[in-house]
């Protein structure tokens, strides 16, 4: 634990002489995140940069053994933890963390508040601006119709969803149905999915439509590959504006992913994909209002949802 002269240097290096931490100095807490941000991080890795976060002070000071079983992780994942940040192992991470545990120490407010939000709220923040960056995005809306006609015209029309993604890809799939003749979800991978995309291409279709969230699978890159080599034109929605996917793809729409908790949410590539099923249903106005209200007479016919 830091000793009290340790403590008075941090607090002369982070107090002004009014006693009030000064405003162009984050607080300690701040820089953790800072430290942490801008990396693609696991979900257990996020519990790590979690529990340091909420308990900088005592974690900065932690044994790689300590601090792996107070997450309740793994040692490797740990070092891998540090890696992943850019350093060399733990105790490099562990030495530039102590003087922002210091800091905190001696007296400057270390909260889980970022200008009065909490970490749900930070969440929250962060989805509005990815939503914000894809309405920007939407002052030109050209790629957006344009692919949604191509989709449109597609019959079959495949859709591609693997892992972590097929929840994005379940939901096109199942609007899309209501306004497509034939929609087809895949959502496994290797033979299965190269089967299911040559039968597609076979049936007459031109597009299959792949969501790729992180973490990125290689079976994902693996499907597409498997698509193009069919013949099909491969359209792709995902968080990332260059590698690997991206090339493999004729037509490419990006929407940011929120990665302040364990897990990404997906507020802005949502409203992606309900923009891009508006555009499909744009495209052909006619059979889309033949298809939506012949579902809608089974659905009353068959009872399908609760009387509001």
């Amino acid at each position: 634990m830091p000793s009290g002269q340790q403590r008075a240097r941090a607090r002369s290096s982070a107090i002004t002489p009014g006693g009030q931490a000064s405003e162009a100095e984050p607080l300690p807490a701040e820089k953790v995140r800072a430290l942490f941000g801008g990396h693609r991080l696991s979900p257990a890795q996020r519990r790590i940069a979690q529990y340091i976060t909420d308990h900088l002070t005592e974690a900065a000071f932690l044994s790689i053994t300590d601090l792996a079983e107070r997450v309740g992780v793994s040692q490797p994942s740990v070092t891998r933890f540090a890696i992943s940040l850019g350093f060399n192992g733990y105790p490099a991470l562990r030495e530039a963390l102590q003087p922002l545990a210091l800091s905190a120490a001696a007296g400057v407010p270390e909260v889980r508040q970022e200008g009065g939000r909490n970490e749900l709220q930070a969440a929250v923040d962060a989805e509005i601006e990815n939503l914000e960056s894809l309405r920007r995005t939407f002052a030109d809306t050209d790629r957006v119709l344009d692919l949604g006609r191509e989709l449109a015209r597609s019959v079959p029309l495949t859709i591609l969803g693997l892992r972590i993604s097929l929840s994005l890809a379940e939901y096109f799939a199942y609007a899309a149905k209501r306004i497509h003749p034939d929609v087809r979800l895949v959502s496994r991978g290797g033979s299965v999915a190269y089967d299911a995309l040559l039968q597609s291409r076979e049936a007459g279709g031109t597009w299959v439509l792949a969501f790729a969230m992180p973490r990125h699978a290689n079976e994902t890159l693996a499907a597409m590959r498997a698509a193009r080599s069919t013949g099909l034109r491969v359209a792709l929605i995902t968080d990332q504006t260059l590698g690997p996917l991206v090339d493999e793809a004729d037509m490419t729409l990006t929407a940011g992913t929120g990665s302040r908790l364990v897990f990404d949410s997906y507020a802005a590539p949502g409203i992606l994909s309900a923009a891009l099923l508006q555009a499909m249903a744009d495209a052909d106005p006619e059979r889309t209002q033949l298809r939506l209200e012949k579902y809608e007479q089974a659905a009353e016919q068959h009872d399908f949802f609760l009387q509001d």
